[in-house]
This record gives C-alpha cells, structure tokens and sequence, in this order.
C-alpha cells in the first residue's frame, strides 16, 4: 500500500494559507466556514459570483482522496453486485448530504467472459502457454477479455498486423503477406478502436484476433468491448431498454450485426513480444520500424510460430443502474444542467472513471454546502452517475434514448468527465457555443502543476481557442447528449494517456504513485466542472456565444473546399454559414441589450426566457431525423464519427462519409452523392439559424 502524503491545497491548488488550508482540510462546520469568507455578510445577500467563491474555497483534496480510495476498494464491473454496491455508495453518499436523489434502472444486453487460454508453439518444437491476466492474486478482478467477442478457438500461424488499420492490412498484401486463417496480433493505437481492428482482421479472413496494448505497462491486459455499428444497449436500439419493455432477440439480424463473426482477447505486451520476436516470413515494413518498443521484432509471419487460441463467454440480459441527484431550480425548475460521469469500470477503475466519479461527489459535496448557505440555483442541476459506459455508453444512451423529448426541449447542457486524471495537461472538447464559458471559467482556476498560474495562461493563451477539441468521438457518455439529442455539451480531463488503462493495475495506488499524488488535478478538475454547472445554472442569459459556432463552421468550410478543389459546389455551404452567423451576432446584441435591462420588470424577464429557449434550441438545428446514411441513430450532421476511420475529416460525417466510399460508385455518382450530403448539412445550418432567430420561415 502507497502512503498517502497529505498536502492540503485549496480549490487553485497552490500553497495555502494556514487558515484556508485548516477549513480546506477539515471542512469545518457550514456557519464557521460561512463567517470565515464572509463575517459580515447574510446569505441572501450573495450573489452567484459570490457562491462561486465559496464553491472554489470549499475544495480537499483529502476529500477526494478518501473518496477515491471507497470507490475504488473491489473492481465494479456493470451488471455485478460489486456493480450494484457501488451504485448504493453513491445514491447514499447523494441522500446523506441531504440531496433528492433517485435510480433508474434499465435492462441491458452485457457480456462476460467464461473460460480463455493462449498457448505458443515454436519452430524449434518448443510451447509456451501464456498466463492470462496480471498476476495480482486477485480473484475479484475479471479475466482478461473483450466483451461481445463471440466463443471460438483456432489453432493457426501468427501474424503480426501492427495497429490492424485498412493502410497496414494493404501494406501486407503488398508484401504478399496473407492473414486469411490465421491469428492476427495487432497493437492498440494508431487512431482506431480495437472493435474496428477486429472487423478488418474479419474482413480479411483472419480466424482470431489478439490485441496488446503498445503503450501500457508489460504485463497488464487491456480490457475492452468490441461491439460495432454504434453505441447503447444492442437490443433496444432508440429506445431505453427495461424490463417487460420491447427487446430485440438475439438472434435478430440487426442485432448480430453488432457483434464480431471471430473471437478476440488482449494480451498483454510482454506475452506479445515474446511471440513477435519468434516470427519469420516478410520483413517487418519500414513504416513500423522504430515504433515498436522491442527492437528484437523483425519479421510479421505467417509463422512458423502456431497459436493455440481459445475463447469461451456468455452474453446475458443484466440490471444497470443510473445514479442521479437533483438541485432543483427556483426559478426555471423545468430547465436543466446536467454533470455526469460513469461509475463502472474494468477493474478498480482509479483512473477510468472513478476519479471523474471522485470528482462528482465532492461537487456534491460543496454544492450540500450552498445550499446550507442559502443558494437555490436558477435552473435545476442534475448530477449523474452512469453504469455500464463500458460497454458501448449504454446507461447514458439508455436513459437519452428514454428522455429524448424532454432533453430535446429542456437540456441547457450536459458536463461530462470520464476520467478526472490520467497524468499531466489540460484537454478540453466542447461544441462550439460553450468555448467562451470554458475559456472564462479555467480563467479562475490555478494551474495544479504551475505555481502562479492559471490553467488558462498555460493552456489557452498559448493556442486560444485552437486547444478546444469537438466532440465527434464516441468514446465517452456526451456522444448520446451531441450525437443523439443535440444537446451543448462539454468534456474535459487532466492526461492524455496512462500506462495502466482498462488493466488490473488501474488502482488507487497508481494514482497515489504516479498519475496525482497529491490530488492536486482532481482538485483543479472539480473547480472547472463545478463552476461551469454554476453559471450554466445561475446566469439569467445562458453563456451561450454562437458567434464561435460559426466561426468554426467557416474553418470546415475552408477545410472541405481545399479537398474536394471546386468538385463540388459549397457555395450554399458559405451562404449558409454566413447566414447563420448573422443570426449568432443578432443573438449576441440581444444579450447584451437584456442584460442592461435585467430587473427592470416582468416583460424584460420574459425576453430573456424566450432568448435563452432559441439559445438551448439552435443545437437541435444541425440534427437530421433521417441521421447518416446507414447509421440512423446518429443524427448531428456537424458532429459525429465518420464511418471510416481514415477519413480526412472529423467533421460532417455524413460528407466524410460520401468521400470515403467513392470507390464504390461511378464518378457522377460519387459526386452527385457528396453534393447531397453538402445540401443536408446546409439545410441543418439553416435550421439552426432559424432557432436562433426565433422566426418561421
């Protein structure tokens, strides 16, 4: 066990004084802390600029600490009882601050492993057969495995098909390098997700897939789902699975195009190499020198090594349970601010999720202390804890999918943090309308690894609005909330990559070692997250500027018509954005104007209700009820995956798209099919324009 050091720091994270690091730490009674920041002052009398002092001053990292180490005390993989039991410590750590909470149960499709093994046999007649998991000594923690492979063996030649992108399996081929029949071992990396490896190493008639993970430590497995064609639960798709509501069967067509047709597992890299090192066959491509931590790797097989690979699991309907605890609102009860985070995790889940999770209940925690003080929020604040993100976002998309309606007419925004820490720097993604918020936010908030600064002048300054990444991906639960729902949303996380992810070593020694010893990242994490949620919540004109919306589009536009060299007409494209823009400035003046009027009387409250409606509505504009072509549950036109992952653009996925499988079709065809796509995202664009006006057309 890691001792833990405790070094007190208040919500900046910088050395405090001993009076604050005292109330920091120890938390002290609600009317000692109240009178220590404002001896002479009532509570009604605060402003939201004044709760939002209190809430950064409220910060302990202890705190978070001993909230990390209760979670993260057995591994709580969804649909288990160490599962459920986490889900009651956090409904009980809700209720015990004296928060409304509540949980919402749903049914899901989940996958489990039953039975593995891996075995190695040389040229010179030599076997190894590989342990498979971390060696811990820990019976709680599931075997390595990927969830929604099927069962199956094969008895097959290695070969090696480096990150198992299109572009290597060609460079093969090239080769001449055949991987039909065989075991192919690939790398974790490269830009694509280990359900895409799997489906190419399908699509080129490998009979087993094992994936290793080049980036983590040695002898830890990576853990991970492989299901394919979207995210949620695959038996209710579009609508939120429960119990006596409309599932799918298995073996319904739809639902097994979800899953792989050959079996997988992870390795990890130690067990790897000593199969890569004793391939022969093609040389291994220039391109994949150098990249490899081994340098003893010199061939990519077939062979001669033969793998033994045998996979045995089972897929079974489970329980999952939503966690979630309202602050409602005074006056827009019917508006809401959503934080959230998922609870489940491979493993421990220090790391992944759970020191996001850490991070929501201090949130929790300080906001009890508010409300203590007199605070009622504005609009009503949700806090929510997720199950089974693991497996494909399914809590999260189950519970949008259920709510659809009314997030589509009632959702100011929707906060994620997956993992809070994962090692050093600050990366934020947002749609576009909440950059100013977050750049004005981090503004207030010290650096945690730069005394003196904020994490503004470290990050943003140095790339302005540039560092903000968008969120197309589907790796986290904000993809239901844009990609679904059209919902603004943020994301946001310290550490790009960690050595220990989805493996037994995701612990809370890890993190008191290595990825934050001091809390000091949570700390600053849980400042951003929770001011956030207060001015989304406490504003009278949401902070929302649209303005960044369009100039972002403008940038796409540049972007696409450089590629597709005056192919394709993007001149109602351009006109679009301009249009739209237009509107964003007529929006900002509007503000502006209510904002000098605030208080005045009832009318001017109304203009800023009917404002902040057309501010929470424009997002809904860039969905399409059609969604993209083959890919109906993904509706944004602006934000979304593309369906492959060597496109050149992470933006309007249904153009990229329509570039990508220009291969398929004659020239006409192609063209005429990306003009289409161009016209569905100008019609989205206006869309958006007119909610933003308020006008009909």
């Amino acid at each position: 066990m890691v001792q833990f050091r405790l070094k007190p720091v208040t919500a900046f994270a910088v050395k405090p004084s001993p009076l604050v690091a005292f109330v920091t730490v120890i938390v002290i009674g609600v009317v000692g802390f109240y009178s220590l920041h404002f001896p002479f002052r009532s509570a009604a009398s605060l402003d939201p600029s004044r709760f939002g002092h209190v809430f950064l001053s409220s910060s302990s990292n202890a705190t978070i600490s001993n909230y990390l180490r209760a979670l993260t005390v057995h591994p709580h993989l969804a649909g288990t009882k160490a599962g459920s039991l986490t889900a009651r410590y956090v409904l009980n750590h809700f209720t015990g601050l004296g928060l409304r909470a509540r949980t919402a149960r749903h049914s899901a499709l989940l996958s489990y492993p039953l039975s593995s093994s891996l075995a190695a046999h040389f040229s010179d007649g030599s076997s190894l057969e590989f342990r498979l998991g971390e060696g811990q000594g820990d019976e709680e923690v599931v075997a390595p495995y990927h969830a929604y492979s099927p069962s199956g063996s094969a008895w097959a030649a290695a070969v090696f098909v480096n990150y198992g992108r299109e572009e290597d399996f060609r460079l093969l081929a090239a080769a001449g390098v055949g991987v039909a029949g065989c075991v192919a071992v690939a790398r974790s990396g490269g830009g694509v997700g280990r359900g895409e490896v799997v489906e190419a190493a399908e699509r080129h008639g490998a009979a087993a897939v094992v994936v290793f993970g080049g980036d983590t430590w040695p002898r830890g497995f990576e853990r991970g789902h492989v299901m394919r064609g979207g995210i949620g639960d695959p038996l209710s798709p579009g609508w939120g699975g429960e119990d006596g509501g409309e599932s799918l069967g298995l073996d319904d067509s739809e639902v097994l195009k979800r899953f792989p047709k050959i079996p997988s597992m992870p390795l990890s890299a130690e067990a790897a190499e000593r199969i890569l090192v004793s391939l022969g066959g093609a040389p291994l491509p220039l391109d994949w020198r150098g990249t490899l931590k081994s340098s003893q790797v010199r061939n990519v097989g077939p062979g001669p090594t033969i793998l033994n690979f045998t996979y045995q699991g089972e897929m079974k309907v489970a329980t999952i349970e939503n966690v979630f605890a309202i602050i409602k609102g005074r006056e827009e009860s019917d508006r809401y601010v959503l934080l959230g985070n998922h609870r489940d995790a491979w493993t421990y889940g220090a790391v992944d999720p759970n020191s996001g999770t850490a991070a929501l209940l201090d949130i929790a925690r300080r906001y009890s202390i508010l409300l203590r003080l007199g605070w009622t929020p504005r609009r009503t604040i949700i806090l929510c804890s997720w199950d089974a993100e693991e497996f494909g976002m399914i809590g999260s998309t189950e519970w949008v999918e259920q709510n659809l309606v009314n997030l589509g007419s009632k959702a100011v925004a929707y906060l994620n943090v997956d993992c809070a820490v994962q090692g050093s720097g600050f990366f934020a993604g947002s749609t576009p309308q909440l950059d100013d918020l977050l750049l004005d936010v981090i503004k207030k908030v010290k650096d945690p690894d730069s005394e003196g600064t904020t994490i503004y002048q470290n990050w943003a300054a140095a790339a302005g609005k540039s560092n903000i990444q968008r969120l197309g991906r589907v790796d986290s639960d904000f993809a239901p909330f844009v990609q679904h729902a059209g919902v603004p949303s943020i994301d946001m996380y310290y550490g790009k990559d960690y050595p220990v992810y989805h493996t037994a070593f995701d612990s809370y020694n890890w993190m008191t070692e290595f990825g934050d010893p001091f809390f000091h990242r949570h700390v600053a994490v849980t400042g951003i997250w929770g001011l956030l949620a207060l001015r989304l919540a406490d504003d009278s004109i949401i902070p929302f500027n649209y303005l960044s919306y369009a100039d972002q589009l403008q940038v796409y536009n540049d972007i696409l018509s450089n590629l597709l060299e005056k192919q394709i007409s993007l001149h109602p494209l351009n006109a679009s954005i301009q249009e739209f823009a237009s509107a964003a400035k007529e929006a900002n003046d509007e503000s502006k104007k209510l904002r000098l009027q605030e208080n005045s009387d009832n009318f001017v409250d109304m203009k800023i209700r009917a404002l902040n409606d057309r501010l929470m509505l424009t997002e809904k504009g860039f969905l399409d009820v059609d969604g993209l072509r083959g890919r109906q549950w993904f509706k944004h036109l602006v934000f979304g995956p593309p369906r492959d992952h060597e496109s050149k653009l992470d933006f309007f996925p249904g153009i990229a798209d329509s570039m990508s499988e220009m291969f398929k079709m004659s020239e006409k065809e192609r063209l005429a099919a990306i003009q289409h796509e161009v016209w569905r995202v100008v019609r989205a664009i206006q869309r958006a324009a007119s909610a933003l006006r308020g006008d009909l057309t």
